[in-house]
């Protein structure tokens, strides 16, 4: 079935007990640790009265196996930090309660939704998107070294090298682009996050690249079609590009995450940081 395109006919075909299995898909329980979220979105074209454009809220996570899967999807309205708020309380509400790291781009008013949900977690602002944000406003001359310079620092061996040699990088060009090294300057704590975790993780958490490879097959997959005749037909195709990729993925888990120095790093900081709400496992651990 994922060879192919989706025709509006074949989306319309699909029984309706694709809808409750959907229902039930969504309110599955989650695992109670996961050491990432991923979270980021997409919009669709909807026919209501009118057709219009409307997000798709997706969030991914690697949980305490080093498994990474879709958590859920939510369909509808348009990309807003309120409605980030309301699917991180769906992922709070349905088990994942212990959540180390958030991973995603600046959007306005997300950082704060995440921390109101997960006030004991990291966040981690996509160095991806940082880079090519700011790539455009840099003189075509002074891109080569501008870039060379910039990824000496998120690069660095360690969080504090880092740090060394991004003053280096702003003695350097302050001068020429100070709106953007201020910028960057101002994101140090969140785009720099990724250094407090182990370091064979930092591949996979110093960009929200994982998630925007499963947006960018959805949109592969919505493409064909001008525009889908409701809601429900938007559901169907994500919820089937969500099963496919928890499958391909299931029991696979992220290279890094399962290496015994990392676990055992990872289980500290849950420790740290949750062992108060779970004290029967803080006994476990300590007995």
């Amino acid at each position: 079935m994922f060879g192919s395109q989706y025709s509006p006919t074949t989306i319309s075909n699909i029984t309706q007990t694709v809808m409750e299995d959907i229902e039930q898909w969504q309110q599955r329980p989650l695992e109670k640790r996961y050491s990432v979220i991923y979270l980021d979105g997409l919009y669709v074209k909807l026919k209501r009265n009118t057709v219009s454009s409307e997000a798709v809220y997706l969030a991914m996570g690697i949980d305490e196996k080093g498994i990474r899967q879709i958590l859920g999807f939510y369909v509808g309205g348009h990309e807003s930090a309120n409605g980030w708020r309301k699917v991180l309380k769906d992922l709070k509400n349905r088990g994942a309660t212990d959540v180390l790291l958030g991973v995603f781009d600046g959007l306005p008013g997300l950082e704060e939704a995440f921390r109101e949900i997960y006030p004991k977690a990291d966040v981690q602002h996509c160095i991806v998107h940082k880079v090519r944000s700011t790539f455009p406003k840099i003189r075509v001359s002074d891109k080569t070294a501008f870039l060379d310079d910039l990824k000496l620092v998120y690069t660095a061996v360690d969080g504090d090298v880092a740090l060394a040699v991004f003053d280096g990088f702003k003695a350097k060009w302050s001068k020429q682009y100070p709106k953007e090294v201020k910028s960057w300057e101002a994101q140090l704590p969140t785009l720099l996050a990724f250094y407090k975790f182990p370091v064979l993780t930092w591949p996979a958490i110093y960009t929200s690249n994982p998630i925007e490879r499963m947006n960018k097959e959805l949109r592969k997959r919505l493409k064909p079609m001008n525009s889908l005749t409701n809601i429900e037909a938007a559901e169907k195709i994500i919820y089937l590009q969500a099963l496919d990729y928890n499958e391909k993925w299931c029991g696979r888990a992220i290279r890094g995450f399962v290496d015994v120095g990392t676990k055992a790093k990872l289980e500290q900081m849950y420790l740290e940081r949750y062992a108060a709400n779970h004290p029967n496992l803080e006994l476990t651990q300590t007995s």
